[in-house]
């Protein structure tokens, strides 16, 4: 299961059935998980914690430092949880002194040249386009689609069950469960395909869509608009989440 042109480093820890390709380097201070299928050319550099169950394609390199110029080697980890699928080229650099880490959960799938850079957390479930770039301390909720070659600065947050549109840039916030696209991007209504698909109700779907009624259509400011929804919508979980999202954005949400 192992290559004999593969490199591990002696002090690296590989779980159990795992199976590594050719010319794969593990470096020292590096542990992975049961069930992963490593395959040719990957790069599993300093500082890498890797789950159980995850395929990473040729050309991945994983833990290498920041592109930071902050950074002063300080020690750090890019993770990785259960069962995701990381295509070709895909880079995900160690954390910094920020937030010490970088951190892809489960279920993702990161498809060819995304970089995901130092302190990002994208959450559970989330689909990443070819060639999408995230800069640092951004945060992807779960269930997130990020369509190809987006580019988002760093600490943006995008909700949960969102769909970024191919070729955007976002320098604001993206509130869950829409759409965002155009030139400049912009809210573009309710994801209501994979509100369905993720089985939430026609009830439940009215009332997301009434607080986003509220939120770009009524005219109000967006402490009005917030108020406006506490007062006449449900405080269902899904409608707190909106909430909660928006008061909390530091950079703001896109319009």
């Amino acid at each position: 299961m192992i290559s004999p042109l593969a490199y591990i480093h002696p002090e690296a820890k590989i779980g159990e059935n795992v199976e590594i390709g050719p010319f794969v380097f593990i470096d020292k201070n590096v542990v992975i998980g049961d069930n992963n299928v490593i395959m040719p050319n990957v790069n599993i550099l300093y500082g890498s914690r890797i789950g159980n169950g995850n395929r990473i394609f040729p050309g991945a390199v994983i833990g290498a430092i920041p592109q930071d110029l902050k950074f002063k080697g300080e020690e750090t980890t890019a993770e990785v949880g259960d069962n995701n699928t990381i295509r070709e080229n895909v880079t995900i650099n160690r954390g910094t002194a920020a937030k010490w880490k970088t951190v892809v959960g489960n279920n993702n799938l990161l498809m060819e040249g995304v970089h995901v850079a130092h302190d990002a957390i994208v959450g559970n479930g989330c689909i990443i386009g070819n060639s999408t770039k995230m800069a640092g301390e951004i945060i992807i909720d779960d269930n997130a689609i990020i369509s190809a070659s987006v580019l988002m600065h760093q600490f943006c947050r995008v909700g949960g069950y969102t769909m970024v549109q191919g070729g955007s840039r976002s320098s604001k916030d993206i509130p869950p469960y829409i759409i965002a696209g155009r030139e400049p991007i912009a809210y573009c209504g309710l994801n209501l395909v994979g509100l369905r698909r993720r089985g939430f109700s026609n009830e439940l779907i009215e009332n997301i869509h009434n607080a986003y009624r509220i939120i770009y259509q009524s005219g109000k400011n967006v402490s009005d608009a917030l108020k406006q929804i506490r007062e006449e919508i449900p405080m269902t979980p899904e409608i707190e989440y909106i909430v909660s999202f928006i008061e909390n954005s530091q950079r703001g949400i896109i319009r």
